[in-house]
């Protein structure tokens, strides 16, 4: 699908950052006119993806999350997020509800069910000892007030 605008950025793994890359994505997102629900959901999404690579795939080590987001033809958003982290041996259990691999930390485990609801599609591919990429979409909705 033809890509209409695209922004990719990339910032340390700091739990501070979740936030930003919140903020970035909703700021970006903001010429595509989403509704209010969309970009809460767009925004939980990518929240959850953020954090999984800060706190699962780092494991409190330094290292670096890339997230690019692009708006394609037909209103359709697509979400990559990306580390170099420990990554995922078992990425099918890895999404089953309520596994988590820092339950010390009192995680709920739900960072893909949470992805999986408020996206289109989800699709994880990892690597042991490589990372972890996150691909998501969403299409949002056709709008009676749009101009353009």
């Amino acid at each position: 699908m033809k890509t209409e605008n695209s922004i990719k950025f990339s910032f340390p793994a700091l739990s501070m950052n979740e936030q930003t890359s919140r903020a970035v994505v909703s700021a970006f997102l903001v010429q595509a006119d989403p509704t209010i629900e969309e970009l809460a959901d767009i925004r939980t999404a990518v929240s959850e993806a953020v954090t999984n690579s800060i706190v699962h795939g780092y494991r409190s080590i330094s290292g670096e999350v890339e997230l690019c987001v692009k708006l394609l033809a037909g209103r359709e958003i697509y979400i990559r997020v990306k580390d170099k982290g420990c990554g995922i041996e078992d990425v099918e259990k890895a999404m089953e509800p309520l596994y988590t691999t820092a339950p010390q930390e009192e995680r709920a485990g739900l960072g893909f069910a949470v992805m999986q609801s408020f996206m289109d599609s989800v699709r994880v591919r990892s690597k042991p000892d490589a990372g972890t990429t996150v691909t998501m979409r969403k299409k949002l909705k056709e709008t009676s007030c749009r101009t353009s």
